[in-house]
């Protein structure tokens, strides 16, 4: 078996596995399928991996941190996201993510879920989160800075016009975005124009994708993976959901023009209107939504 395919993570001079390991889906199986999934992964040549500060109230974050143990993280380049927006808030979630990930230093921190139209003016005004991660990165807390969300190009679009110099950019990539509100039509030449690091996440639209039955998930992780992405971030809730996106990305190769064509006009007339990108046109996804005080609370 060939093997897997790594990328540039951007202009940080990092090489990562052009496959991701999503973090929200380490806290659904027991904690030992949970172990399992991160070892898995890292032997099959995976070294990216996801998570949150929020997910599920941070059970995600400790059960990687203890998978990580034994020489795991240092084999890893390991990302994970804070939801507070203030410079508090952010500093306190950033804290509680070092101890349960049980490491001195995080490869790379991202504003998370960037939903809002005032979310960019609150991160970047006075006592703003950027204030935290900056700080953090001069005390060697974290290397690199991102954000991500899944709501809007044109709110991607403004904080990528904010004064900062970005890592990483994360955001939904998969062939039904490409019909409506399309982050891969507005905000992916912007981040290959300048060098930033895309992270492209739902690549089977949350599942919808593959549950409508006009791809495959295999069609879908390849169709992500054959964009100017650095790495494509899967959730997987079993060892044989890592076996998978494992065989896809050391057996990948571009989908071809044709392919891609028919791809998406097969997904194009269960796209439009954003039927099934919920996490576009509804709440259904909005971690911060439903919980607002994460933006500014210190616990």
């Amino acid at each position: 078996m060939s093997e897997m395919v790594y990328r540039q993570l951007g202009k940080t001079g990092e090489r990562v596995s052009a496959i991701g390991l999503g973090g929200f889906h380490m806290g659904i199986p027991d904690p030992l399928t949970s172990e399992r999934i991160v070892h898995a992964a890292i032997a099959g040549g995976i070294t990216f991996m996801d998570n949150s500060w929020d997910y599920h109230n941070g059970e995600s974050e400790v059960r990687m941190g203890r998978a990580l143990k034994g020489g795991y993280r240092d084999r890893v380049f390991l990302m994970t996201k804070v939801d507070g927006q203030t410079r508090e808030s952010a500093s306190s979630q950033l804290d509680q993510c070092l101890r349960r990930l049980q490491t001195d230093c995080i490869d790379l921190v991202q504003l998370h879920e960037i939903i809002r139209h005032e979310d960019p003016d609150r991160i970047f005004g006075p006592g703003g989160a950027i204030e935290a991660l900056v700080e953090a990165r001069k005390a060697g807390k974290l290397r690199y800075i991102g954000f991500t969300g899944h709501k809007d190009p044109k709110i991607h679009l403004k904080m990528l016009a904010q004064d900062f110099a970005w890592d990483t950019v994360q955001m939904p990539l998969n062939c039904l975005d490409a019909h409506f509100r399309s982050f891969e039509e507005l905000v992916l030449p912007v981040l290959v124009e300048r060098g930033i690091g895309v992270l492209g996440m739902k690549p089977l639209a949350a599942g919808m994708a593959v549950e409508s039955g006009v791809a495959t998930a295999e069609e879908c992780l390849q169709y992500a993976l054959s964009l100017p992405t650095s790495v494509v971030i899967t959730g997987c809730e079993s060892v044989g959901d890592v076996e998978q996106a494992i065989r896809v990305g050391r057996g990948f190769r571009p989908m071809g023009e044709a392919e891609r064509r028919d791809l998406l006009a097969r997904t194009k007339p269960h796209a439009l209107a954003g039927r099934l990108e919920e996490y576009k046109t509804t709440q259904e996804h909005d971690g911060t939504v439903r919980n607002p005080h994460w933006l500014t609370c210190t616990v």
